[in-house]
């Protein structure tokens, strides 16, 4: 009988310990995570070949957008655009740049003036783009990411 409640003692002794270790083990490992992550801002914006050695993050964007701009300005000027008016307008084109550094044309928002005058613009501007440089992803934590950018750009043809 005394070794039936040794045996008892044992075992509850036994189950009660067990628990304790793997809990406070557990809770000691552990190290406070940070599980707000804000999706709407980057740590480090796409950049090209030439931002790259910019360290200050508002001027490395700035270098992105001038040089995107630059890019794509020179390349519409290679196309000759015609038009039956005037037109002094901006176009807004929403680009995507996957976490590989590919360039996607998302939309391009034009007017209905631009629309009726230059109907080819909208294929242009994608050839335009497909012809950018490589750029390098946005960086999260550490990690490529996919980021959308709105590029206004400025339409100036004349009759």
């Amino acid at each position: 009988m005394i070794s039936k409640n040794l045996i008892f003692l044992f075992v509850i002794l036994i189950l009660y310990s067990c628990d304790k270790f793997t809990s406070s083990s557990k809770n000691k490992n552990l190290k406070g995570l940070d599980t707000v992550v804000d999706f709407t801002s980057v740590d480090f914006s796409p950049s090209f070949k030439v931002c790259d050695s910019i360290i200050n993050k508002t001027k490395k964007s700035d270098c992105f957008r001038n040089t995107i701009h630059q890019k794509i300005g020179e390349e519409l000027q290679k196309h000759s655009l015609t038009a039956t008016g005037s037109i002094d307008e901006t176009v807004f084109v929403n680009l995507l740049i996957n976490s590989k550094g590919e360039i996607i044309l998302e939309e391009t928002l034009l007017s209905k003036n631009i629309q009726v005058q230059v109907p080819k613009l909208d294929s242009i501007l994608n050839v335009c783009i497909k012809k950018i440089p490589v750029i390098y992803p946005a960086i999260k934590r550490g990690i490529p990411v996919t980021t959308k950018y709105s590029l206004p750009i400025r339409i100036q043809l004349k009759e």
